[in-house]
Order: C-alpha cells, then sequence, then structure tokens
C-alpha cells in the first residue's frame, strides 16, 4: 500500500495537516525512575535517567548474543484507534530499536499470564512465543548491511510476518541531531508510522493474510546490545473519531 492510497485516519483523528484530533489518555515524560513505576523490563536491561529522560542500555556483553537484548514493556493496556508518539535519541550503535504495540497474550489471555514461559528479551520468544503483536523495528544498526542501507521493518506475529518496510531518515550515531519524534497511528488494523512529521510506512491489515487485526493492547521498547538509547514524552491519544 503506497503512503497516500487511504484516507482512514484522516478520518479517524488525524487532521488535513497530519495534526493529531484526540484526546490524551496517556502522558510520561520518562524523566525518572519515578515515572517508570509499573514498567516491566524483561532481559538484562538497565535504566539511567540524564538530561532528564530514560536511557536503556544491556548490563551484559553483546558477545552474549540474543540474551544480552531486552524489552521494556508499558504497564498500561491501550484501546484501538491510537497515536503513539514519543522522542527518541541514539546515543551508541550497533544494535537495533523496536516498538511492539498492540501485543496482547495467544487464546484472549493477558500478556503476562502467570501460566505462559517466562520471556527475557530473546526474539524467537516474541514472535513465535505465546503472544500476538504488530512491532516496527526503527532504528536498525545490528548487521552491517543495516548500517550501509537504512530501512525500518513493520512485522506482524505470532509469526515473523514483514508486512511494510519504509527508508529511515535517521542518521548514525556521529550525525544523529535528536530528539527524533516518533508517531505510530493504529486505526482497525491501518498503521501508520512517521519520524519528524515524515511518512515512513503504512499498512492495512485485512485480518485473512496474516490472522486476525489486533486492536487492544500493551506497547513495549525492545533493543539490541549494546546499542544505547534515550527516551521521553511518550504520549497516546485516543483519536477522536475512532470507536
Amino acid at each position: 500500500m503506497t503512503l497516500d492510497s487511504s484516507n482512514m485516519l484522516l478520518n479517524a483523528g488525524i487532521g488535513a495537516h497530519g495534526e493529531i484530533e484526540g484526546e490524551l489518555i496517556y502522558d510520561n515524560p520518562l524523566s525518572g525512575a519515578d515515572h517508570l513505576a509499573g514498567f516491566r523490563m524483561e532481559g538484562p536491561g538497565e535504566m539511567s535517567f540524564p538530561a532528564g529522560r530514560s536511557r536503556l542500555e544491556s548490563r551484559l556483553h553483546p558477545s552474549e548474543g540474543r540474551r544480552a537484548n531486552f524489552v521494556l514493556w508499558c504497564p498500561a493496556i491501550f484501546p484501538d484507534g491510537i497515536a503513539v508518539t514519543w522522542d527518541f535519541w541514539p546515543v551508541r550503535e550497533p544494535g537495533l530499536c523496536m516498538l511492539f504495540f498492540a501485543a496482547q497474550g495467544r487464546d484472549g489471555k493477558d500478556l503476562f499470564d502467570p501460566s505462559f514461559a517466562p520471556r527475557d528479551g530473546q526474539y524467537g520468544q516474541y514472535h513465535h512465543g505465546e503472544m500476538n503483536a504488530y512491532h516496527v523495528a526503527y532504528f536498525r544498526r545490528a548487521l552491517q548491511e543495516e548500517r550501509a542501507f537504512h530501512v525500518c521493518n513493520l512485522r506482524k506475529s505470532y509469526g515473523l510476518h514483514l508486512i511494510a518496510q519504509g527508508a529511515d531518515p535517521i542518521p548514525g550515531v556521529s550525525d544523529a541531531e535528536g530528539p527524533y519524534r516518533m508517531r505510530l497511528l493504529l486505526h482497525d488494523g491501518e498503521i501508520r508510522f512517521s519520524i519528524n512529521g515524515l511518512p515512513v510506512l503504512q499498512w492495512k491489515d485485512d485480518g485473512v493474510t496474516y490472522g486476525p487485526v489486533l486492536r487492544s493492547g500493551r506497547i513495549g521498547f525492545r533493543q539490541l546490545a549494546p546499542l544505547i538509547a534515550d527516551y521521553a514524552n511518550l504520549k497516546v491519544y485516543k483519536l477522536k473519531d475512532s470507536r
């Protein structure tokens, strides 16, 4: 689907000039430990708060492989028809950053159902485990080919379905000047992702090809070691005309 092939979201809380029209239902500056109370870390991630924002990094050396990666979950469960925005600063590469959204346990269970096997940040547990989610990888610098040609990937799981790609406008760390303002829109299976107002990718889930449309669920930040990144101003809006 091309970036201009649908006006669905323009009628669901997104104005003609791309502004969000909706109710702010979650607002977290991520500027101190108190703001991360209730967040759930899976894997060896560590948090600090330089410059009044959350810095995430792994306490394990990348030689530990997949064991060095982690996911940090926001405690709130969000409905369908939302816009998620946050500020992002890449601090050290290589590595990768990803956002899970509409994440939910399989078979109608909560994502943190105690019957599920423990998760510790290793990717297979998230795309072939006991959960479903959409996930956008928006700062892919783990492999040499990813650093040579910057692309954002949108995937859906259960499974590892690559459903959309778009060019990543964020430069390497040596040239990066954050914050980069990230925006993710989800409405009735339609997904749009932009950086600093620049449209990056768009996709419409038909609810058939890769399973049912995902709607309500949690959001979580994933990082691959040894990447270090800062985050701030996490906001979620309920889009004005969504149901």
